[in-house]
């Protein structure tokens, strides 16, 4: 009897380590690329980014949008970027020009994001991320948000305009859309 006493202790173990095994690993929706300084701010112009407003970045990088947005357009600028070094780099970069009180980096996942503050939200992702964000993007984005894509379209989605740039200064064209909710 003695013997029998000892296994109980061992499953339970077991079941609660099954139970805290790793959840599962969010998805990279875009591999990282940055977008061209010029680009940045013409989708920021496009994007009518005026000074106070709440703007998101999703999929930030290393928060190039995020600071040009809180330190030139003086707008109130969050970054979410999945991967942690670019976090922890586009923060540094962040304290060091002390923009802290105007934008922050959020790791996570930017499709559990509440960005229902929006007035402006910009995407660099690739198409089929695109088609996994408008979901969110319906569900949150107030009357009157605005959203830039970048290269790639949102599905289902009719832009208010589209600028296509032939040259960023680097060789390469970009082509910009413009959505308001």
């Amino acid at each position: 009897m003695r013997k029998v006493h000892w296994i109980w202790p061992v499953a339970a173990a077991s079941l609660l380590l099954v139970a805290q095994s790793p959840k599962e690993e969010p998805e990279k929706l875009a591999p990282y690329y940055p977008t061209p300084e010029t680009i940045v701010e013409r989708m920021l112009q496009l994007g009518e980014l005026k000074a106070g407003e709440k703007m998101f970045d999703l999929g930030s990088g290393d928060g190039r949008i995020v600071i040009m947005a809180a330190q030139k357009f003086h707008a109130d600028a969050t970054g979410i970027e999945l991967d942690a070094e670019l976090v922890r780099q586009s923060s540094e970069k962040i304290q060091s020009l002390r923009l802290q009180k105007t934008a922050r980096i959020i790791h996570g996942d930017l499709l559990k994001q509440d960005i229902r503050s929006a007035d402006l939200v910009t995407i660099y992702l690739l198409p089929s991320s695109n088609e996994k964000v408008r979901p969110m993007l319906e569900k949150q984005l107030k009357k009157g948000a605005r959203v830039v894509a970048h290269d790639f379209e949102i599905p289902g989605w009719t832009p208010e305009k589209v600028e296509h740039i032939e040259d960023d200064g680097e060789g390469r064209s970009h082509t910009l859309y413009l959505y308001r909710r």
